[in-house]
């Protein structure tokens, strides 16, 4: 495990993603902010966050749902780049929307740290998610800590591109996400491009790593990655763990589309 942690934080950005502003467009990216409780159970703010440039998520395998074949509440654990487990995250839905609602289900991830306090609340209600109904788009809601709302994750309509955008508390756009036109991966690693609102500089990514062709096929499990400017603002940073969520359940729910 220690070893293919240590392959996926090689996986960096190239070096000319510093996360830095574009001089040519003046592009502003939010900083750390001070006054967030973000990490209740580990090191203050200035320790550990502004250090936090690689977020990884590793879904957990449920051996009963692959016995029976049946859909269970996704479990997911989040590390940083040493591989250290700092976060774990827990799918709250009702069977009858996993049956029938499958990847469009609506449901509450619930993000605890290491004390069993929970830190961060991802809810996702029931929306629609094809490019040929424009309206009603996937939409997430962040809450860190539970209770107060930091940002949103939307869908934006695209006939090509799967493109989403990084809001904060008051809808306004952040930041924009950019798929690829397959997300198959065709044995290979799918890059969701972190941009500027004018997409012309690119300041992250959120990968999902190909893990081997039986484990992609015969099971659930899938590892993603998250490139991020370290001083990044903290409530960006939770809502791309929530974005990364999403992408899981929208793209690689089933196991055959991690291909």
């Amino acid at each position: 495990m220690a070893s293919k942690d240590a392959q996926n934080q090689r996986r960096g950005l190239p070096s000319f993603l510093p996360g830095a502003p574009d001089p040519d467009h003046g592009v502003h990216i939010p900083s750390n902010s001070g006054n967030l409780v973000w990490q209740p159970g580990l090191p203050p703010p200035g320790s550990f966050q502004r250090t936090l440039d690689l977020i990884i998520i590793h879904q957990q395998v449920e051996l009963l749902g692959m016995i029976l074949g049946t859909e269970t509440c996704n479990k997911y654990e989040i590390k940083n780049s040493l591989g250290q487990r700092i976060y774990f995250a827990v799918e709250e839905s009702i069977c009858f929307n996993r049956t029938f609602c499958s990847t469009l289900r609506s449901c509450t991830l619930k993000i605890t740290d290491n004390s069993g306090r929970e830190v961060i609340t991802v809810s996702r209600p029931l929306r629609c998610d094809s490019c040929w109904c424009p309206c009603y788009l996937q939409e997430l809601e962040i809450q860190a800590p539970p209770g107060t709302i930091v940002g949103y994750v939307a869908q934006k309509w695209d006939p090509f591109l799967p493109k989403f955008t990084i809001q904060n508390a008051n809808k306004e756009d952040i930041l924009k996400i950019v798929g690829p036109c397959a997300t198959c991966g065709c044995f290979g690693d799918v890059d969701f491009e972190v941009k500027t609102i004018n997409e012309k500089l690119t300041i992250g990514k959120i990968s999902k790593y190909w893990s081997g062709f039986v484990n992609d096929v015969f099971t659930n499990a899938d590892n993603f990655g998250i490139h991020v400017p370290a001083d990044l603002d903290v409530t960006v940073k939770a809502s791309m763990i929530g974005a990364c969520f999403l992408f899981d359940f929208m793209f690689f729910e089933h196991s055959l589309a991690g291909l």
